[in-house]
C-alpha cells in the first residue's frame, strides 16, 4: 500500500514498454510516450519524496518508474530542473539495473542538452563518478549516453579537468575505438571536446591518444573523421607536439589529412584544412606538403561555395608559400587564376582578402614574377582596394603592401597602369592621408610615388592637388622619418611637373620645408661644433 501511494503521486500514466529501449535509433532521440490524462505533478516536496523513495528502493521496477518519469518530463520541462531532484540521479544511475541505467542517462542528456541542468551542478553533485562508471558497461546504449553526456559537460572549461582527473580519458579512448558506430561518434565527440583545454591534451598524449585519433581518420563515418580530426586540430596549435604527431608511419598524418581535403563532406575537409594549417609551421612540413602533391586537393577548397573553407584554404595556401623553395611550384596557372579568382568573388571577406595579398606579396619575390603580374591576381587586388571600407586595418596593410611590391617591377608597375583610373588614385590618396593607420597609409604613399614617375598619373593627379598637398603635409611632420622621406622624395618628383611646382610654391608646403632646411642647417652647425670640440 505505501509503495501504491507513491507511484499515485506521480501522476497516472501509461509509458511504452521497456525493451522499446532496445531499438533507439539515436541515443538523443526518446521514445514516443502516449499519455491518458496523465498531468505532471508539480516538482515539489510530494513528488520529490516520492521520487526519492522509488528511486532508492532495492526494487528494480519501482527504480525504472522513477527513471521512466523522469525520461518523461525531459521532454517537456521548460524550466531547470531544481537540484534536489539530481541528487535522486545518483542513485539511478549507480543501479545495477540495466534498464534503469539506459533510461536515466538517457533523461539525463536531454536535461543538458536542453538546458533544463546547469553542466556545473553535475559536478557539483558528484554524479560524474556514475557516468564515468557507465562508460565501463558492456550494454551499447549505455556507452553512448553517457558519452553522450561527457561530451556535453566537456564544453565547460572546468569540466574537462575535471572529467580527465577523475579517470575519464582513457575510458574514452577505449570506446572510441567501439563497433558501435553511435558509441564511436559520441567517444571521440567528448575527446575532441576535452583538448580544448591544454591542460588535458598534455593528459592525452601521456595516454597515447595522438596514434589512436590518427587511426580514426581512416574511419567510414564522417561524424568519426570530423571530431578525431578536429581534435588533432588542437592538439597541433602546440608546435611542440608537431615532431610526435609526425613521426608515425613516415608522415603517416600527413597523407591522411591530404586524402580527407578531398572528403565530399564539407565539415571533414574543412577540418582537414585546418589541421594542415597548424602543423604547417616548419619549412620541412611545408616542402613536404608541395612534394606530397597537396595543390591538386587545396585548389578545389578555393572554389567551393563555403566561406569558410575558402578562408582555411587560402591561410593554407598563403603559408605554404613562405618557403621560397616551393614558390616555383605555386606560381603556376592553375594556383594564380583560383586565387586571382577568389580576390574578385570575396573582394569584401577581410581575412580571405589579406591572406590571398600576402600569398600574392610572397610569390612576388620568386623569379617567375611576371606570371604574376600578368594573373587575375592584380585586378583582384585593385578591386580589393576600391572596396577599402569593407576591409580592416590588417587586410588593407596585405593589400597596400602587395601593390607597394608589384609596383616596384617593370612588369608589375605596367600591368597596374593598365587598370588604374582616377577612382582607384582617389582611394590611394584617401588611404595616404589616414596616417593613423599607419602601415596601409605608408603603403598606400609608396604605390602613389611609384605611379607618379608616369606621365598619364600625373595627369590624373593634377585635379587632386589639394589632396596630395594635404596627406603630403601630414608626411613632412610625422614623427617617423621613412614617412618625413617619402613625403620629400614624392615632392620631388612631382615637382618636375610645372603645374604642381607653381601650386608647391604657393602652399604651406613650401614654408615647412624652409624650416626643415634652416632647423638642419642649424644643426649640422651644432654638430660641428661638438665634433670639433671632441677632435680638441
Amino acid at each position: 500500500m505505501k509503495t501504491k501511494h507513491h507511484v499515485e503521486k506521480l501522476g497516472e500514466c501509461e509509458f511504452v514498454p521497456l525493451n522499446l529501449f532496445a531499438s533507439f535509433s539515436h541515443p538523443f532521440v526518446s521514445p514516443t510516450i502516449q499519455v491518458q490524462g496523465f498531468e505532471i505533478p508539480p516538482l515539489g516536496e510530494v513528488s520529490l519524496s516520492a521520487l526519492k523513495t522509488l528511486a532508492f528502493s532495492e526494487n528494480s521496477n519501482l527504480q525504472q518508474s522513477a527513471s521512466l518519469f523522469y525520461l518523461h518530463i525531459s521532454q517537456y520541462l521548460n524550466i531547470q530542473l531544481p537540484t534536489e531532484h539530481l541528487e535522486i540521479y545518483y542513485a539511478l544511475l549507480k543501479t545495477s539495473d540495466l534498464d534503469v541505467q539506459r533510461i536515466s542517462s538517457l533523461s539525463l542528456v536531454t536535461f543538458l542538452l536542453k538546458g533544463n541542468v546547469p553542466k556545473e551542478h553535475v559536478i557539483q553533485l558528484d554524479l560524474l563518478e556514475p557516468i564515468l562508471e557507465l562508460l565501463e558497461s558492456n550494454d551499447p546504449m549505455v556507452q553512448c549516453n553517457s558519452c553522450a553526456c561527457i561530451m556535453i559537460l566537456a564544453v565547460s572549461d572546468t569540466n574537462r579537468e575535471a572529467i580527465a582527473s577523475a579517470g575519464g580519458v582513457v575510458p574514452l579512448l577505449t570506446l572510441s575505438k567501439s563497433y558501435d558506430p553511435r558509441v564511436q561518434q559520441y567517444a571521440v565527440g567528448a575527446i575532441f571536446n576535452l583538448t580544448q583545454s591544454e591542460w588535458v591534451q598534455q593528459f592525452l598524449c601521456r595516454q597515447g591518444a595522438i596514434p589512436v585519433l590518427t587511426l580514426l581518420l581512416e574511419s567510414s563515418d564522417s561524424e568519426v573523421q570530423y571530431y578525431s580530426c578536429a581534435a588533432l586540430s588542437n592538439m597541433a596549435t602546440n608546435s611542440q607536439r608537431h615532431e610526435v604527431m609526425l613521426q608515425t608511419g613516415d608522415r603517416f598524418l600527413l597523407r591522411i589529412l591530404l586524402s580527407l581535403l578531398s572528403s565530399s563532406v564539407d565539415k571533414v575537409s574543412n577540418q582537414a584544412c585546418v589541421c594542415l594549417r597548424n602543423l604547417v609551421t616548419s619549412e620541412s612540413v611545408q616542402t613536404s606538403l608541395i612534394s606530397m602533391g597537396i595543390l591538386p586537393h587545396l585548389l578545389p577548397l578555393l572554389d567551393s561555395n563555403n566561406a569558410e573553407i575558402q578562408q582555411n584554404s587560402i591561410v593554407l595556401l598563403r603559408m605554404l608559400s613562405q618557403h621560397p623553395a616551393n614558390q616555383d611550384a605555386l606560381v603556376c596557372h592553375e594556383v594564380l587564376q583560383s586565387v586571382g579568382k577568389l580576390l574578385i568573388t570575396r573582394k569584401t571577406d577581410p581575412v580571405i582578402i589579406g591572406h590571398a595579398a600576402c600569398f600574392v606579396k610572397n610569390l612576388s619575390y620568386s623569379k617567375s614574377i611576371k606570371r604574376v603580374v600578368e594573373s587575375p591576381c592584380v585586378e583582384g587586388l585593385l578591386q580589393a582596394l576600391r572596396g577599402a571600407e569593407y576591409l580592416d586595418e590588417g587586410a588593407l596593410h596585405c593589400v597596400t603592401s602587395c601593390l607597394g611590391e608589384l609596383v616596384k617591377h617593370e612588369e608589375g608597375s605596367a600591368s597596374i597602369l593598365e587598370l588604374m583610373d582616377e577612382l582607384l588614385l582617389s582611394c590611394l590618396m584617401r588611404l595616404a592621408d589616414q596616417v593613423e593607420q599607419t602601415e596601409p597609409s605608408f603603403q598606400a604613399a609608396v604605390i602613389i610615388k611609384h605611379l607618379i614617375q608616369h606621365g598619364e598619373v600625373v595627369h590624373l593627379l593634377k585635379s587632386h592637388i589639394s589632396k596630395i598637398q594635404q596627406y603630403l603635409m601630414k608626411y613632412l611632420t610625422h614623427q617617423e622619418t621613412r614617412f618625413q622621406r617619402l613625403g620629400i622624395s614624392t615632392l620631388c618628383l612631382l615637382q618636375k611637373d610645372t603645374e604642381f611646382s607653381s601650386a608647391f610654391i604657393q602652399s604651406q608646403l613650401k614654408k615647412h620645408l624652409d624650416q626643415i632646411c634652416q632647423q638642419t642647417e642649424e644643426m649640422q652647425e651644432l654638430l660641428k661644433m661638438a665634433v670639433g670640440n671632441m677632435d680638441t
